[in-house]
């Protein structure tokens, strides 16, 4: 087990809390939100939180806080854009900047990028939503996920038996929106985070109610799955998963707090792959996340992470 260093001494005063929005994510983002803007007033903070929408830049114009926590998840929260009115505005503000923040929540992109610094990632394409229901793009078992969305949300896994692609692969999006369709790797689910330039211990994810993966209801529904924190994996793995969420958060050029997502495959016939899934920029902070559990197992308070997170805000990330 890891600890982390001495908690910062409290210099900001005055923090807007961004929570809400318009992604498909609005309902996470709204919880992680109100749990956050709890904990800073518990440390002593000012805090005022945003539900945010069209008139987000005129909002923080006119409040002038001393830093933002950006506790939006998805489209426009997560891929820079509110970051970039951020950075026009000369805010300081938590996680990742205008690029990193892009490049990871574009699925086909940070692949390209992680490969390249030695990350491996698993086989995939990009097709239409049309073209992923019209036949098999790829051989099953594969996962058809939006490009662009977090959360697991709109993700289908196709089974190896099935004849055709389901008709569930409809509720990805339109029928030309692009869709990532991505070999499926059995076995176990870790997760792993950085926060500034520590790396925490690795977590195991063991969805429950009969679910089949780590889908959006074993993330944020109650009893929806069970962490093992440490997870129980051998010492190389375990430090291969390690050293592998710092390369892909140096990679992408994340700053503060990031989570890669992985998946090992220990199944009786597998190939002992340990793949990574994707790096989330903008992890949960609600009452079943990860990071603070993480934080929480090197010796962090809740109110200590979102503290070391308002500190640590900046512009130009």
């Amino acid at each position: 087990m890891t600890k982390l260093g001495a908690v910062p001494e409290r210099t900001r005063s005055h923090i807007a809390v961004l929570k809400g929005g318009l992604s498909a994510e609005r309902e996470v983002s709204l919880n992680s939100g109100a749990a956050v803007g709890e904990a800073l007033r518990e440390e002593g903070y000012r805090v005022t939180e945003i539900d945010v929408g069209d008139g987000i830049a005129s909002q923080l114009h006119a409040l002038k806080p001393d830093a933002c926590f950006n506790a939006l998840h998805g489209k426009f929260g997560e891929d820079g854009c509110v970051q970039g009115i951020l950075e026009i505005l000369g805010i300081p503000y938590t996680h990742s900047g205008v690029l990193a923040s892009a490049l990871a929540m574009h699925k086909e992109r940070a692949k390209d990028i992680m490969k390249l610094a030695g990350v491996p990632v698993a086989e995939a394409k990009l097709v239409t939503c049309r073209e992923a229901l019209e036949s098999h793009v790829m051989t099953p078992p594969y996962v058809v996920k939006p490009v662009t969305e977090g959360s697991s949300v709109g993700v289908v896994i196709v089974p190896p038996d099935a004849e055709r692609p389901p008709n569930s692969i409809a509720s990805c999006g339109s029928p030309e929106q692009i869709l990532m369709v991505e070999r499926y790797i059995p076995g176990r689910e870790i997760t792993c985070a950085v926060i500034g330039d520590f790396v925490t211990d690795v977590i195991e994810i063991v969805p429950l109610r009969g679910l089949a993966f780590y889908d959006y209801e074993s993330k944020y529904g109650a009893g929806g799955s069970r962490h093992e924190l440490p997870a129980q994996l051998l010492p190389d793995v375990y430090q291969s998963a390690r050293l592998l969420t710092l390369k892909a958060h140096q990679a992408l050029g994340c700053r503060g707090v990031s989570r890669a997502d992985f998946r090992f495959d220990d199944t009786k016939s597998g190939t002992h792959e340990l793949i990574c899934l994707e790096v989330n920029t903008q992890p949960g902070m609600t009452g079943t996340s990860l990071v603070p559990e993480l934080a929480g197992y090197a010796g962090w308070s809740f109110g200590d992470l979102v503290r070391w997170m308002v500190e640590d805000a900046s512009c130009n990330r």
